[in-house]
């Protein structure tokens, strides 16, 4: 089939999958090359991460990124997929107002992608994007652009009253217009309950078994990661005779419910 032939994912197909049962497979691209192979493993949504920060350029968090750096691996990305619904994260202090928030959210949309992401319940510029046409993923539980204020990578929303905010936070972010949601480092329990809150598709990192999606770095499932490899992350290369095996099997891990398991949650 020609690539002109295939129709990519759209924001409709995420919530459909979700309406039906069907788990959403997600994972983390920063290239072209990379990108045509998560594409042909049939994973259902790249995301251009501020983690290239770590992965791709060696810094210990996501905060040096700039926008430009988004917009030039995101323009790589899109060109070389061909099905998979892309999305791209806003880095650190890109969206501290909405006209700096909107000014950069089209960058990225005009380098390809289809939905841009941001930490925090920062209800007010997801409004001001959704009015605009511009899908937008919230991100809560460990939001990384503020390490220097959790002061160190841990599970969010241990405590009854943290717990409450999340999902508070969670529901007003689906009603400031929100067409998905990231839970990232929460307990399983927490992210289980808010998936079943919310009308749109939640998709998990180290939140467990029953949101909505899954989503890994792409290092970390492959085991090239620099440093430790988090908890919630599995190495799909061990029982791999290649790197398109691994991301799907990957794949199919998520589609049947199998990954992450306990080992992988809180």
């Amino acid at each position: 089939m020609t690539q002109s032939l295939i129709k990519p994912l759209s924001i409709n197909d995420l919530a459909a999958m979700k309406q039906r049962g069907e788990k959403i497979t997600c994972l983390t691209a920063y290239d072209a090359s990379f990108s045509a192979l998560i594409d042909k493993a049939g994973i259902d949504i790249m995301l251009v991460g501020d983690s290239l920060g770590m992965t791709i350029q060696g810094h210990v968090s996501t905060l040096p990124v700039t926008i430009n750096d988004m917009a030039y691996h995101a323009r790589c990305v899109s060109q070389a997929r061909q099905r998979a619904f892309v999305v791209a994260d806003l880095p650190f202090m890109t969206y501290s107002t909405i006209a700096k928030a909107a000014d950069n959210a089209a960058k990225l949309m005009q380098n390809g992608v289809q939905m841009v992401k941001l930490e925090g319940a920062r209800t007010e510029i997801v409004s001001f994007l959704a009015a605009q046409g511009i899908p937008v993923c919230g991100h809560l539980g460990l939001l990384p652009q503020s390490i220097n204020q959790l002061g160190s990578y841990a599970v969010q929303g241990k405590e009854p009253v943290a717990a409450d905010k999340i999902m508070a936070d969670a529901l007003s972010l689906e009603s400031a217009g929100a067409a998905l949601l990231v839970l990232e480092c929460v307990p399983a329990q927490l992210a289980k309950a808010i998936s079943v809150q919310l009308q749109i598709p939640v998709i998990g990192i180290g939140a467990g078994v029953d949101c909505d999606g899954q989503v890994l770095v792409l290092q970390d499932m492959l085991d090239i990661s620099i440093g430790k490899i988090p908890r919630f992350a599995k190495n799909f290369m061990q029982d791999a005779g290649s790197i398109l095996a691994a991301l799907q099997n990957y794949h199919q891990a998520v589609k049947q419910g199998q990954f992450p398991a306990a080992e992988h949650s809180f």
